[in-house]
């Protein structure tokens, strides 16, 4: 099903805490902050590994899970119109991933692998990294969806198919949350995109605590939103804006070629 174009998204952050490896709980939690969002969004923004957070033991995630979410997700965004983006614990020919899942409300959806598996977690022993970026045609918007430690590498997030917005959603730590800030407003900046960073709040099971700080820069790297506490967290993002920035200054004319390896 085609969407209809647009010259503007209207975007929902949902900034939460979650349940420790509990996928029941924790899309029961969602579902229910959702049905009760009185604006209608055209995107609705999850947390990175929002059904049980950032478990580097996903065998005690049982196997079907993922598939339950998926569809989860799909009847979600078909009840609200929206699509719904968020990554989960992902099992497939006996391999765990850390997969997003971007669901448009016709039920079609498309996914995408965290590419940069976080070493210093062990993450890189429990899950498998993807190898292909996904960029997503949606109502007009090309949008590029990244989870969290793909932030710190930018030329993985490189604009070099002229997308209009870089999306992350993460569970990143309070301790590092100057380098959260500081390389979304970077990514934006240097890509000439809406940049977009979905964050967890609260504290897990291992003791690692988070503080929000989902945010929202325009093309020029201009904060546009900043949340520290937990709710939902509405944005409009402009398709005129990114056009007229780049026509006006046209940094990307003057990007690197690279091949990535």
């Amino acid at each position: 099903m085609k969407e209809n174009q647009s010259n503007s998204l209207k975007i929902a952050l949902i900034q939460s805490a979650l349940h420790w490896e509990n996928p029941v709980a924790n899309r029961e939690m969602f579902g229910n902050k959702i049905v009760k969002m009185v604006d209608f969004v055209d995107i609705i923004i999850l947390p990175e590994m929002f059904t049980t957070g950032f478990t580097m033991a996903p065998n005690n995630i049982r196997e079907d899970e993922g598939a339950i979410t998926l569809q989860w997700m799909k009847k979600m965004a078909a009840n609200q119109n929206s699509a719904i983006v968020g990554s989960m614990v992902f099992k497939e020919d006996d391999q765990y991933y850390n997969r997003l899942f971007f669901v448009k409300p016709s039920g079609d959806y498309e996914s995408y692998d965290k590419r940069h598996t976080f070493t210093l977690a062990g993450e890189d022993k429990q899950y498998t990294a993807g190898t292909q970026r996904l960029i997503v045609n949606y109502k007009g918007f090309s949008i590029c969806p990244l989870v969290c430690y793909d932030l710190r590498f930018p030329v993985w997030s490189r604009n070099t198919e002229n997308f209009d917005v870089l999306l992350y959603t993460a569970n990143w730590p309070t301790p590092r949350i100057n380098a959260w800030d500081t390389l979304l407003k970077a990514r934006a900046i240097e890509n000439m995109v809406y940049c977009i960073g979905v964050n967890r709040i609260g504290e897990d099971e291992v003791g690692h605590k988070y503080p929000g700080h989902s945010s929202v820069y325009d093309p020029l790297g201009e904060l546009v939103l900043l949340s520290e506490n937990e709710g939902i967290s509405i944005v409009e993002i402009s398709k005129n804006k990114v056009d007229l920035v780049r026509d006006k200054l046209r940094f990307l004319d003057d990007r690197d070629e690279f091949i990535l390896k």
